[in-house]
């Protein structure tokens, strides 16, 4: 997507904040990099189901106005496809990531993580049709054997092969969910679709979340974890990234996908002590780099 330049003699309020969207894109990466953080801390704690139902609940509740300013516009199938997608986008994957989250680093799932723009652009091959070119599909094949690399590791003489294979999991039903998004609700405003998916999410996740909840209450520490989770890295996170969308594009403020792994392994070993190992960083550097030239190829070939 080209932008329309304006003369350089003419100042304007897009080149006055051409510095905030840089910094912006970097909260963002920070914040998406921190989920992996807060949910290792928590996820012990509360289990998988009812650290996810918090972190759903907080979220919709902050984006619960956009939802109902557009209530009314709001039809059977909007909330048939909110479904699908509020399991796909939030409710599987947040609670495999959370998963893995008790069993391995918090690398581990933001590196796997990465991988959701290579199983978007498979996804939309398959199901729709969108080509991919030659250096694509090479982009694509290293970044799935980046996966493999990652998941065959250890960490402290343990495999950490589970709790990849969770998160690439996870990657692929965000996969499917982009593309659902994009088909399905392309006439729904962002905010309030998101709204829309994380609540059907919360209310799919409340039996599992009841049942499954702690017996012992979890300590203050990981309450904050989870209710970081909540406001920060989904009701606030995702304002901030539409909001990038609808003033910079869409591509550029996917750009965030590459910081997320950069900040994910780094707030672990900064806040956590969990050194990256050898295979975690050869593994980032085959995801991290595939998903680059992809997003190169899918650039140019708009």
């Amino acid at each position: 997507m080209t932008q329309l330049q304006p003369q350089e003699s003419i100042p304007t309020p897009a080149i006055a904040r051409d510095w905030l969207t840089p910094l912006e894109l970097l909260v963002l990466g920070a914040i998406w990099g921190g989920s992996f953080l807060f949910m290792r801390i928590a996820a012990k704690d509360f289990g998988a189901f009812a650290l996810v139902e918090v972190r759903i609940v907080l979220g919709a509740l902050i984006l619960l106005p956009f939802l109902w300013r557009a209530r009314a516009s709001l039809t059977r199938r909007h909330w048939r496809c909110f479904a699908i997608i509020g399991a796909l986008n939030s409710a599987i994957p947040f609670s495999l990531f959370a998963w893995g989250a008790a069993r391995a680093p918090a690398g581990i799932g933001a590196i796997a993580n990465s991988t959701t723009v290579l199983f978007t652009a498979l996804i939309a091959y398959f199901v729709y049709g969108d080509r991919i070119g030659a250096r694509r599909a090479v982009a694509l094949f290293a970044g799935f054997v980046g996966v493999v690399v990652l998941a065959s590791g250890k960490t402290q003489g343990e495999s950490i092969g589970a709790a990849a294979l969770a998160g690439t999991l996870a990657s692929l039903c965000y996969g499917f969910a982009v593309n659902f998004t994009k088909h399905w609700l392309a006439g729904v405003p962002p905010l309030v679709a998101v709204a829309g998916t994380l609540s059907c999410a919360a209310a799919m996740l409340a039996p599992f979340a009841f049942a499954t909840w702690p017996a012992t209450p979890p300590p203050l520490k990981s309450w904050f974890a989870a209710a970081s989770l909540g406001v920060l890295c989904t009701g606030f996170a995702y304002a901030l990234f539409f909001h990038l969308i609808q003033r910079v594009s869409a591509s550029r403020a996917s750009t965030n996908t590459y910081l997320v792994p950069l900040f994910g392994v780094g707030w672990a070993w900064l806040l956590l002590g969990e050194r990256p190992t050898a295979t975690m960083l050869l593994a980032g550097a085959l995801i991290l780099g595939s998903v680059i030239v992809s997003q190169r190829e899918a650039a140019t070939t708009r």
